[in-house]
């Protein structure tokens, strides 16, 4: 369901409705008539619907986390907040760009329709940009042959599974951050879907080394081996790009998870 495209509809509905109650009937109307319950429930509904469309579409936007894909960064069921005019301006419904303000930096947190299925929204992290070359081997990262930079810290408990992962601290262009890898799971990537630019990949048993096509980005999720991402499905282009992830405004159960991260 796209709900750019609903509250789009509703909101030209509502401000028809306005319109032709301001400019219309209201001229005609008694004074002292109470107003009809079309202009009560359609027509005042209009500046705030109006409002929230404008809102969602230029400033920032909800989400919702579904998966554990960003575990320890994002857990299941964290409110985000994303910020919509970090990679540029684009006109709501078509998402066209029309106003370049910015591009993704390496580490940023990222949302973006799901190149395999555009409807879906999917969330990842920044590893590789346009031209850059990306190892992932034996779960180490290295970026344009560069390794990155990881610290051991203490295991994570991931209550849902009682179980235990390997917790990382990685630095990832400014961005520093926590990451998970399991300690039983595979460094290769089993299965992977087909999709363009999969010939600047090659895959072995140790991991995989990409190069990054104009235009597109890497992208990764911070529970390694939990992740179906770049690795599995290919690059994101600039096109699908939807905002920088950048507040947790609320989560049920608990609250100490509001703020801001990376």
């Amino acid at each position: 369901m796209d709900f750019a495209l609903i509250l789009f509809v509703l909101s030209v509905l509502t401000g028809a409705l306005w319109c032709a109650d301001r400019f219309v009937f209201r001229k005609k109307r008694p004074q002292g008539t109470p107003e009809p319950v079309w202009v009560e429930w359609g027509a005042g509904f209009f500046p705030i619907l109006l409002a929230i469309f404008l809102l969602r579409s230029f400033l920032v936007e909800p989400f919702r986390i579904p998966s554990g894909s960003m575990i320890p960064t994002l857990l299941v069921g964290d409110f985000i907040l994303v910020n919509k005019f970090a990679y540029g301006i684009r006109l709501p419904v078509i998402d066209k760009k029309i106003i370049d303000s910015g591009s993704p930096k390496r580490g940023d947190v990222v949302v973006f329709r799901y190149p395999q299925n555009p409807s879906q929204d999917y969330i990842k992290r920044v590893i590789g940009l346009p031209g850059d070359k990306v190892e992932y081997i034996n779960k180490r990262l290295r970026v344009n042959g560069e390794e990155i930079a990881v610290k051991q810290i203490e295991d994570y408990l991931h209550t849902d599974r009682l179980q235990y992962s390997h917790r990382y601290v990685e630095k990832i262009g400014s961005v520093e951050h926590q990451m998970l890898n399991d300690a039983d799971a595979p460094p290769f990537v089993s299965q992977t879907l087909p999709y363009p630019g999969r010939e600047n990949c090659v895959y072995t048993v140790e991991g995989l080394r990409c190069t990054v096509p104009a235009g597109h980005y890497f992208m990764m999720g911070d529970n390694r081996d939990q992740s179906s991402d770049s690795r599995v499905w290919g690059f994101v282009p600039d096109a699908n790009l939807r905002g920088k992830a950048f507040f947790i405004w609320f989560h049920f159960g608990d609250l100490s998870r509001i703020g801001s991260f990376h």
